[in-house]
């Protein structure tokens, strides 16, 4: 338990600042999974356009700290390459 106004203070501020990222983290996902099940789908066109909405969420989840730079670039290019395998 925090005894000092400082620790207190901290411990809200970290409390809030949890609550935030865990909301950015949960969008980055739900939109991955919007692009997964499109893929598993078959539906390369829907893919397509799940991945347009997707790439930039992920890319400003790496912004903000939520994922590292090359987790969410990692991830994009995976879901760009089985996107594209689709049309083949």
């Amino acid at each position: 338990m925090a005894n000092t106004a400082s620790a207190r203070k901290m411990t809200r501020k970290i409390a809030k600042r949890t609550a935030i990222n865990k909301s950015r983290r949960s969008r980055m996902r739900t939109y991955v999974r919007k692009v997964e099940e499109a893929i598993a789908a078959g539906n390369q066109q829907d893919a397509q356009a799940a991945l347009q909405s997707a790439e930039p969420e992920i890319m400003r989840a790496a912004q903000k700290g939520i994922v590292h730079k090359n987790n969410a670039s990692r991830k994009v290019s995976r879901l760009a390459a089985r996107v594209k395998a689709l049309a083949a």
